[in-house]
């Protein structure tokens, strides 16, 4: 019997493992690995919306961030949107994150969770999340394109991993990125490996959030209408 949707998800993020090398001062976390219950409820949150074999639209992120996907294993979604929107509890952790915010209040413009996860799938190129020590020995979180030496680390592996999201189910006709900075390295993959036919960019709802705050529904609007066309 072939497997859904939501099965080769979980099992794409089953067997994920990064083990190039890195620069100095970065390091990977793979969320799977540390905690037991996001293995857990990411297989909750895909048998829940995930639970066919419908073709999706792709949306881009960047990589995940540790209070949101670094945390709860889905994409954009904090334990508290993951509790409150998706009813799926996280007893091990309480995560509150800026992105997730953003992204679910206009899930909610566009018609709730189960419309929006029905038409689109949302992962990252790199889909692990990645830190970086401070001179002072925090860790704080990390993009993939910080630094030349971080990208060129993980190129390969962010085209190994684009072309097994794709290899899930989705169109390739137009793909959403997040970011414009973001959307700059995804061209340059897609350059290489030919991958999308075409990219539409949206600001990452991070800079939503954080610097444009006051015009947020503006740019709810604006996400519907490129979901929309």
């Amino acid at each position: 019997m072939e497997q859904t949707f939501g099965e080769k998800v979980i099992d794409f993020n089953r067997s994920l493992h990064y083990s190039g090398k890195l620069p100095e001062g970065f390091l990977v976390l793979n969320p799977f690995l540390d905690n037991p219950e996001t293995m857990e409820v990411m297989r909750a949150f895909y048998q829940k919306y995930y639970n066919d074999s419908a073709q999706r639209k792709f949306i881009i992120g960047i990589n995940p961030s540790r209070h949101g996907a670094g945390v709860t294993g889905v994409p954009f979604t904090d334990t508290k949107r993951l509790e409150s929107v998706c009813g799926i509890r996280m007893k091990s952790a309480h995560t509150h994150e800026v992105s997730s915010f953003f992204m679910y209040e206009m899930i909610d413009a566009y018609g709730g969770a189960t419309d929006f996860y029905n038409r689109f799938y949302i992962n990252s190129p790199f889909p692990l999340a990645i830190v970086r020590r401070t001179k002072d020995g925090k860790w704080l979180n990390a993009n993939y394109y910080d630094e030349k030496g971080l990208f060129d680390a993980v190129k390969g592996f962010m085209i190994d991993s684009l072309k097994k999201h794709i290899g899930l189910g989705l169109d390739t006709s137009e793909v959403f990125v997040l970011g414009k900075k973001n959307a700059d390295f995804i061209r340059k993959l897609n350059q290489e490996a030919n991958l999308f036919e075409r990219l539409t960019v949206l600001e990452h709802p991070r800079y939503i959030q954080q610097y444009k705050s006051k015009e947020k529904q503006l740019y709810i609007d604006k996400y519907l209408l490129a979901f929309n066309s």
